[in-house]
């Protein structure tokens, strides 16, 4: 697989990826299973994996400010 951005090569690799979700919470997943690409750095994620990063997301505390959380779906 190509990168859609430089052409370089995607390899796979485990990543950690922030997301803000409302005004003030950050949760970070770590080791979502990703294509880089190894010129640019840019990733894509697989469409399963990105169902079980919205499945992780939908657990997030209200209470918390930041969480860290290890993606294992």
């Amino acid at each position: 697989m190509n990168c859609h951005i430089c052409s370089g090569r995607m390899d796979q690799t485990k990543t950690d990826l922030p997301f803000k979700l409302d005004g003030d919470s950050i949760m970070i997943i770590k080791s979502v299973p990703v294509f880089q690409c190894s010129n640019c750095k840019e990733y894509i994620l697989e469409d399963q994996v990105m169902a079980g990063v919205d499945q992780l997301l939908e657990k997030h505390s209200e209470s918390s400010e930041l969480e860290v959380i290890r993606y294992a779906v």
